[in-house]
């Protein structure tokens, strides 16, 4: 079950939509990293979408079909969480695709989804409030993120499900360490202003999010 919960995750959805769709690879372009969000910089919306929904449903579907298969069984729900870890990090680090994906926000999400809805929503809700204030994606993911392991304690308390949620939380703000440095910089991208990137370097710079 782990194993194939790791494989399952390492199906990077950007890449197989992008060849599907004769795309470019988009570890080839903007940020170079597999995700919705670079998807998008192609400027092909439906390719970005998919991308969204095929590496949140992953995830979802790994604990769900997890949770079907532990029901009853003693230490089951550990096992369930350590699959939903293992789904973020073959998206971060798919070895269909040399290890190299995106940053696990949607993925990490759609497992959130599978431990319970409402922790799904509230780390949901919690990127919507940041975005609003700040309007940086990346600086909503982190925070939100970072939220998490605290909504899954209030409605877990110390169990498995909690210590699954803060593993993921690490390793998602982990992938984000750059974002980081360029927040703590002044760097970082926003959605205030529309101006196009005049470079490559430039689109890379811009690095957001990548779901």
């Amino acid at each position: 079950m782990l194993l194939v919960a790791y494989l399952l995750g390492s199906l990077s959805f950007a890449i197989i939509v992008s060849k599907f769709m004769k795309m470019d690879d988009p570890r080839s372009y903007g940020s170079n990293n597999a995700g919705a969000t670079n998807v998008m910089r192609s400027g092909n919306k439906k390719a970005a979408v998919l991308t969204l929904v095929g590496d949140l449903l992953k995830g979802l579907i790994v604990v769900l079909v997890a949770r079907f298969l532990m029901r009853g069984i003693d230490g089951g729900d550990a096992i369930v969480g350590i699959c939903g870890v293992l789904a973020v990090v073959g998206h971060i680090f798919p070895i269909f695709f040399k290890f190299k994906g995106g940053k696990g926000v949607a993925t990490a999400i759609g497992v959130l989804l599978g431990f319970s809805p409402i922790l799904a929503l509230l780390v949901i809700v919690s990127w919507f409030v940041v975005f609003k204030f700040t309007r940086v994606s990346s600086l909503s993911a982190i925070l939100a993120t970072f939220l998490s392991p605290l909504y899954a304690y209030v409605l877990f308390q110390n169990t498995s499900y909690f210590g699954a949620t803060l593993m993921i939380a690490v390793i998602v703000i982990f992938k984000h360490q750059s974002n980081i440095v360029r927040l703590i910089k002044g760097e970082e991208a926003s959605f205030k202003k529309k101006n196009k990137p005049e470079s490559a370097k430039d689109e890379a710079n811009s690095d957001n999010n990548e779901a």
